[in-house]
């Protein structure tokens, strides 16, 4: 399985196409509008949500309503197109361009790119660079997460902190329920949302951003996805490379992760117990996150992602203007001042990706009857492999 996307910002429209979804997969544009939707939630959001509804539209690769086995084409077009297509049009232009960045913004793609691309205008970088692409991977990731859901596997997430405000309530609910709790809080955590939400407004009051930790957990993973056979067949990694994909995004981990560093060994990993037979295990802790050695255990994989502040500031941070070199505030664009609820709901979509392909590499087939019967053939041969105690 694998994707693309294009599309700018405030373009006519976002593009996606996921080609390697089997045929027989029933899909329809509310199943991926349900997740877009989620994409939107979240305390501290800016005002882009009010006007784009993300009304989605299936291009190609599904037929009354299931997948063909052709590629699947999406498309989501802008409403706010209507007030920048002057300003970002295919067509040749002539006269003075709106609109035109040459201010960079300390930690975005602005100046990087600019020197990259030789683009002296920087909103050529910045209408890419946008987190406004993910819209396109949540929509691509919802299809690849209707197949997970029909080989048994559910795929949630919630925040975990806001700055210096954290959430460590346990998760005691079912993966396949804890989006209806965590959706249902402004910041969608666990716990009491009152002293994230307060961050939130203090850091607005002060013209600045805000980031946290989120965490997204898959549950009903079979034992034997990804390999140790090659660095890139690592499961970790495709899902490192994912996450690390996301705008913001600056430290992952698995399970225990950089909490490893500081346990000894056997405070680290997680002892086996008898099987129902002989050749099969149970666990009692996850601290693997349900990856051993590039490999699904199983077990829930949980991944932890940390999300930086957002580079626009409503009081900017010293840049240079690059036509004059002269000192400057970095330039201000529509932003949010907090985005890691909606991060937490893309995180679902890039796992979702990652676990399809990995799902598809192990079993195999071009129909999803075909890949059913595999991955049940597959779980009665594996029988009562490890479920411990705890949901993650």
């Amino acid at each position: 399985m694998r994707f693309l996307t294009a599309g700018e910002s405030h373009g006519k429209a976002l593009l996606g196409i996921l080609e390697g979804v089997p045929s027989g997969l029933a899909l329809s544009a509310e199943d991926i509008h349900r997740e877009l939707r989620r994409r939107k939630l979240g305390f501290g959001r800016g005002h882009r949500q009010k006007i784009e509804d993300d009304a989605v539209e299936i291009l190609s690769g599904v037929r009354h309503g299931q997948t063909l086995g052709s590629p699947v084409g999406l498309v989501i077009a802008n409403r706010d197109w209507r007030n920048w297509e002057s300003i970002l049009q295919p067509e040749p232009f002539e006269g003075e361009v709106k609109r035109k960045v040459e201010v960079p913004r300390p930690g975005h793609a602005d100046f990087v790119g600019g020197v990259k691309y030789r683009h002296p205008d920087l909103r050529n970088v910045l209408e890419r660079a946008s987190a406004r692409e993910t819209t396109m991977r949540v929509a691509l990731g919802s299809v690849a997460r209707r197949l997970l859901h029909e080989c048994g596997i559910a795929i949630a997430s919630r925040v975990t902190r806001l700055g210096s405000v954290q959430d460590q309530s346990p998760v005691n609910v079912p993966i396949s329920e804890l989006n209806a709790l965590t959706d249902t809080s402004p910041v969608r955590c666990l716990g009491d949302a009152t002293a994230m939400c307060q961050a939130v407004d203090a850091a607005k009051a002060a013209g600045e951003t805000l980031g946290g930790v989120f965490e997204v957990i898959a549950s009903g993973v079979p034992i034997g996805l990804g390999s140790y056979s090659q660095w890139d067949r690592r499961l970790e990694a495709a899902i490192g490379q994912a996450f690390l994909s996301l705008n913001a995004i600056k430290g992952v981990e698995i399970g225990m992760g950089f909490a490893t560093a500081s346990v000894p060994g056997s405070q680290a990993h997680d002892e086996f117990f008898p099987g129902a037979r002989p050749g099969l295990v149970t666990r009692r802790t996850n601290r693997s996150g349900g990856i051993d050695g590039g490999i699904s255990t199983a077990e829930p994989i949980v991944v932890r992602a940390a999300m930086k502040p957002l580079a626009t500031l409503m009081s900017p941070l010293l840049s240079v203007h690059l036509s004059t070199n002269e000192p400057a505030k970095a330039h201000i664009e529509r932003s949010d001042v907090c985005a890691v609820p909606a991060a937490a709901v893309i995180g679902e979509s890039l796992l979702a990706l990652v676990l399809a392909e990995a799902l598809l590499d192990k079993f195999g087939g071009d129909s999803l009857t075909e890949i059913q019967g595999r991955v049940r053939a597959w779980h009665r041969d594996c029988s009562s492999i490890s479920r411990h105690e705890e949901n993650h």
